[in-house]
């Protein structure tokens, strides 16, 4: 049967994840996201692991494509992290970073930058070098699967991120409630969710590809957080400085929540 989307879908059909990291958090001169997809990003986590209460034994991330700035605030926090992903190609792009191989896609820029938002950015530390410690595993899952991660069972997270991947897996807003849902019951009683999305998008482009992005407003994720039982502690939205068509948000949000116990 054929999809009758006019455009790609992310775990659906074959994705690129070297050239979407290219695309969208490079360290190129013409690379147009450096304010929306890096020091937005970088600088929400902070701030959010600043407070103090998200800690704990397990943080489990479920984000799109590899990228890997997001998780830097996270790894001060949890000497744990599980991350999933849905296809072969971003798990080799990630473990080849991870392992530290030749031809690792590079992160300095955002480890660089990580540093400078830090207090303590005087006292030097190898921030890449923590994370790679503390992304003890890489796991592949399916959406579809009751236990996502089938056979292997996950422990109960303290914390689960997914950082733009709702966007991009779900093909109406029933989608995001069910897909919020099952990743909201990997959460122990008390846990919290990290989530991060583009505010009114439609498409995004990898290569030649233009993939499919659910549209919806911050209003909408307000709204199905509380309906899933969260409780929301901290909201940003960012509107959109890159002068690029590769895709087409509008604003960029980060929001946390938690599960009450």
């Amino acid at each position: 049967m054929m999809d009758s989307s006019p455009h790609k879908v992310y775990h659906e059909h074959d994705f690129d994840s070297r050239q979407y990291l290219e695309h969208y958090f490079s360290d190129k001169s013409d690379m147009a996201f450096g304010e929306d997809s890096l020091n937005f990003v970088i600088e929400n986590f902070r701030q959010v692991f600043a407070m103090g209460h998200i800690n704990g034994d397990i943080l489990i991330d479920l984000s799109i494509s590899s990228f890997v700035h997001h998780l830097y605030s996270a790894s001060e926090f949890f000497e744990n992290i599980i991350v999933l992903k849905v296809n072969n190609r971003c798990i080799m792009e990630l473990k080849r970073w991870v392992d530290d191989r030749t031809g690792a896609f590079y992160w300095g820029h955002t480890s660089a930058l990580h540093q400078e938002k830090e207090e303590n950015s005087d006292q030097f530390q190898d921030q890449e070098a923590k994370l790679r410690s503390a992304i003890q595993h890489v796991v592949k899952y399916d959406l579809e699967k009751e236990n996502m991660t089938d056979p292997l069972v996950l422990p109960p997270a303290d914390c689960v991120i997914s950082a733009l991947l709702l966007d991009a897996i779900s093909k109406d807003q029933d989608d995001y409630i069910r897909y919020l849902r099952k990743f909201s019951r990997l959460l122990k009683p008390g846990g919290h969710i990290i989530i991060m999305g583009g505010l009114g998008t439609t498409y995004f482009t990898v290569g030649k590809d233009k993939f499919h992005a659910l549209t919806y407003n911050e209003d909408f994720i307000r709204k199905v957080l509380v309906g899933e039982g969260l409780i929301i502690d901290y909201c940003k939205v960012k509107e959109r400085t890159a002068v690029s068509d590769i895709v087409d948000f509008k604003a960029v949000i980060f929001i946390a929540a938690h599960k009450e116990k």
